[in-house]
């Protein structure tokens, strides 16, 4: 194989829980769960021999020729739990087809009632809504969009709302009202005829480090969806399937999108997967219409899908959601407290067990590193020799800034945080003294 560089990790020999070992023996907790994958932790048995199970069944079975009863059953399940009227499921393998999907059918529906100057997906810079071209128009991180920007159609971005950066005499509300007023702008900028959709996190994945906006936020983005005529798209690839203490981050603030994307933890990396949950109202006109035009080889695998089912039981079974919420709130006063210690925490934030920390040079004015130094990239290899494994992204836009995400499988409890709090708070200590000789604080 060949990876994104050349730096080489070390090779798995198996996983149980929150915790991994390599093949010579080392063991590490897994506080990021993979890239926020692994939500009900690695090799639970009831989601083998469920995969099992089906396996001894069918191992495939082509969408156009065979329905099969792991994808239909996954289907009403997540269509239960969808807000709203969101009943329509469409499967894929993952979080970049997730969106595709959501692109191409937001598209399809525009077609089929009418309004085909409609084309425009606002998004919002920085974030992070996949690897195809497709999604990359869409996405906000200058590294990965950069390259390809001459292949794509480029769409147009507002600000994201972080307000944590925000130096102004506004209360909390009235900047969540800001940053959502952004996108009425934009959509007048753009002509509201031809603007398609507005897609966004409900809480920021890796591009913002686990973003909240204020309440109102979310409110007026409806309001102003619905004003003029345009879809809301939740990109919930990641914050979906309990992650955030609720099994959609739409529930936490009573919000219906019009289009869903969920992958990552709905089959909690036992098997490639992922969805779009839309309702009739938009499913409907598009199959009226000539059908949808769109598909992958794998929609709707019954592996996949069994896997999806098993998991969902295990959340259900072992009451996920709630500890999600509960540990999420106590490792994040965890982490928390590491502030006191460390001048370079800028802030800690999240929502459940999404949760971030951003390192900065001066944590009053909020100024990042210097690039140069990659404090979020040394940190997490620091880390991961003393057994500790999270995840970095650049915070501001790709270039600059650091943050770490600190999200373990939705499976971790109180007595299991002193296996990540203790490799972290040393790692930081290193860090900070490596930094104070390079000159970074000056």
């Amino acid at each position: 194989m060949f990876y994104q560089s050349r730096s080489r990790r070390p090779l798995i020999d198996h996983a149980k829980g929150v915790y991994m070992w390599d093949v010579d023996g080392k063991r590490y907790i897994d506080a990021s769960s993979g890239a926020m994958v692994s939500n009900i932790g690695h090799s639970d048995p009831r989601v083998i021999a469920a995969m099992n199970e089906q396996l001894e069944k069918a191992s495939f079975a082509y969408r156009l020729h065979f329905e099969n009863d792991a994808a239909e059953t996954l289907a009403y399940r997540l269509s239960e739990r969808a807000p709203g009227d969101l009943e329509r499921v469409f499967f894929v393998s993952g979080g970049s087809e997730a969106i595709e999907s959501c692109i191409k059918l937001a598209r399809q529906y525009a077609l089929a009632i009418g309004q085909a100057q409609r084309s425009k997906i606002i998004s919002r810079f920085p974030s992070y809504h996949g690897s195809t071209l497709g999604a990359l128009a869409i996405t906000g991180y200058t590294p990965m969009h950069a390259p390809f920007a001459p292949m794509m159609v480029d769409q147009p971005k507002i600000p994201a709302p972080t307000c944590y950066l925000d130096h102004d005499d506004l209360t909390y509300h009235e900047r969540g009202l800001k940053y959502a007023n952004m996108l009425e702008a934009e959509i007048l900028k753009q002509g509201p005829e031809t603007v398609l959709g507005f897609i966004m996190e409900p809480v920021g994945g890796a591009a913002t480090g686990a973003l909240v906006a204020p309440d109102s936020y979310y409110r007026r983005i409806r309001e102003i969806c619905d004003q003029y005529g345009i879809l809301l798209i939740y990109d919930e690839v990641m914050t979906g399937a309990g992650r955030t203490g609720k099994y959609f981050a739409a529930e936490h603030w009573g919000i219906t999108p019009d289009i869903l994307a969920v992958s990552k933890g709905l089959a909690a990396g036992y098997a490639p997967l992922g969805a779009m949950i839309a309702p009739d109202r938009i499913v409907g006109p598009v199959l009226d219409h000539g059908g949808f035009i769109h598909g992958y080889t794998y929609a709707g695998n019954p592996i996949a899908c069994a896997a999806g089912n098993a998991v969902l039981d295990v959340i259900e079974e072992d009451n996920l959601l709630d500890n999600a919420a509960q540990s999420g709130a106590a490792l994040k006063t965890e982490l928390g407290k590491l502030a006191n210690d460390f001048s370079m925490i800028g802030d800690v934030r999240g929502l459940g067990l999404l949760l971030a920390v951003e390192l900065v040079k001066n944590r009053e004015t909020m100024e990042p590193f210097d690039a140069k130094h990659m404090a979020a990239a040394r940190l997490v290899d620091i880390a991961y020799d003393k057994g500790l494994i999270i995840y970095w992204r650049r915070t501001r836009g790709g270039y600059r800034g650091d943050h770490v995400m600190v999200c373990p499988p939705m499976t971790i409890t109180p007595d299991q945080f002193n296996d990540i709090m203790d490799p972290l708070r040393a790692a930081l200590g290193e860090l900070q003294d490596e930094l104070t000789l390079a000159g970074a604080f000056a």
